[in-house]
């Protein structure tokens, strides 16, 4: 196992810190499904940034979690992989 996943496994018994990580699970699951849609297109985050009209820096941010992303930043990254953006309550 990673020292990621060891220090992670850890922290989670501390209830504080898995009460923010479960608070941010949505988060990053944006990011995991803009980072899998991205490669699933084949495409850099140069190639998409461009595609959406947005600075590399910015789509870089969102992918590694550093922004909170609108809907309306959500819909342009969409259109930039030629595909809809869906959003349900589950």
């Amino acid at each position: 196992m990673s020292d990621y996943t060891e220090h992670l496994k850890s922290s989670l018994h501390d209830p504080e810190f898995k009460e923010e990580w479960n608070a941010q699970a949505p988060e990053r699951e944006v990011m995991r499904l803009i980072v899998e849609a991205r490669m699933a297109e084949g495409m850099t985050q140069a190639e998409l940034a461009l595609a959406c009209g947005m600075k590399p820096a910015n789509l870089c941010r969102l992918e590694n979690g550093n922004g909170n992303p609108s809907v309306a930043t959500l819909y342009k990254i969409a259109r930039g992989l030629g595909r809809k953006l869906e959003i349900r309550f589950v």
